[in-house]
């Protein structure tokens, strides 16, 4: 925080129009330190500026915001991650807390009032959900231990959640964003930021690495 006590907040979207109207509920209680328009500018911005908290968007151009978010975890250690996102899918709030170890998770639809209530949160140091999405997650969260534990027993820990693995194996067999999400039921969008986390969680720089990965852990079939 500065001197005045007010929460030094960097704001990450990649609608200009969105971080404007997140500028103008933040900062009349908040110190703005930056605005990104993607992931890699972002970690640039937190490493320079040292925020508090920094608001972060899901589907953003480039690494994307949950790949982001991980790698914000050694960029700037001490801030804390506040995931703003149109999305409910409890895939992306378990990724977003268990995995990247985001502070709170608020959705888009949410009151402005709710924005500033979950910055608040964060920076003491609590965990926070939006209200419309809190019973889902905490349903997931207990099944995902459960999964855990049996994934651990039989040998296998991939770090990659069931969508992860099930857009994987359709990367692997050709199929493109529209494809994907035609099959998955999801948007082209959602199955592009999958397939970004992908490549950030398996340090895959192409589609031929990511269809190795497949191949080596037996999620599709060579005949």
């Amino acid at each position: 925080m500065t001197q005045s006590g007010r929460i030094r907040v960097l704001l990450a979207d990649d609608h200009q129009m969105i971080r404007e109207g997140l500028r103008a509920v933040i900062e009349p209680h908040c110190e703005v330190v930056g605005e990104a328009a993607d992931g890699e500018q972002a970690l640039k911005l937190a490493a320079r500026t040292h925020p508090d908290v920094i608001v972060l968007d899901v589907a953003m151009p480039g690494i994307g915001g949950l790949a982001a978010a991980h790698q914000l975890r050694r960029k700037s250690p001490a801030s804390k991650v506040l995931v703003l996102s149109q999305y409910d899918d409890d895939e992306y709030v378990v990724e977003a807390l268990v995995e990247a170890n985001a502070a709170g998770y608020v959705l888009k639809g949410d009151a402005a009032a709710e924005l500033l209530a979950a910055v608040r949160a964060v920076h003491a140091g609590k965990r926070y959900l939006s209200p419309a999405i809190a019973p889902v997650v905490l349903r997931r969260l207990a099944a995902r231990g459960g999964a855990a534990q049996a994934s651990a027993r039989g040998g296998r820990v991939d770090g990659l959640t069931r969508r992860e693995r099930e857009v994987l194996k359709l990367i692997a067999e050709g199929a493109g964003a529209k494809a994907i999400a035609a099959r998955l039921g999801i948007s082209p969008r959602t199955a592009q930021v999958h397939r970004e986390n992908l490549k950030y969680k398996l340090k895959a720089d192409s589609t031929a690495a990511m269809v190795r990965y497949a191949i080596k852990h037996k999620l599709i079939r060579v005949d």
